[in-house]
């Protein structure tokens, strides 16, 4: 009965354990697209060419390469202080800012200020709740 309440954590592989979940989760969803939206996806160019003219391609290849960019960095920054999650704090602060500064539609002082706390606040809540309550680390 005691090996059910004994918790061990493998330090160097503890981070990888949402992102997994994100991955499956997505793909999963991913799959469901496919399976009910086969038709369309596989029997029109045209809806293809639609979609690509409509498409905002700006903040559609912004947010791709700002995401590829975020995740890239996160665990070589959090290299520098291992287990502290201060990679994924110091990667999450410009990665909300500049992703909110994508998809504003006028770009002012006074409505970034809003992004600006929230792209603040928001990561060091996630990262003191992690580390502090949950006890996990993050990258």
């Amino acid at each position: 009965m005691g090996e059910l309440t004994r918790v061990t954590v493998d330090f160097p592989t503890s981070h990888t354990i949402f992102p997994t979940l994100i991955g499956i989760i997505l793909l999963i969803l991913g799959l469901a697209i496919l399976v009910t939206q086969r038709r369309d996806i596989l029997a029109s160019g045209t809806m293809w060419r639609e979609t690509f003219a409509q498409m905002d391609k700006l903040r559609f290849f912004g947010t791709l390469g700002l995401t590829i960019l975020y995740f890239s960095l996160m665990v070589p920054v959090g290299d520098f202080w291992p287990n502290t999650g201060l990679g994924f704090l110091l990667c999450s602060v410009p990665f909300l800012a500049l992703t909110g500064l994508l998809f504003m539609q006028q770009r002012t002082l006074a409505k970034f200020i809003p992004v600006a706390i929230v792209a603040i606040l928001g990561p060091v809540l996630v990262w003191w709740l992690f580390t502090e309550i949950f006890y996990l680390t993050l990258p």
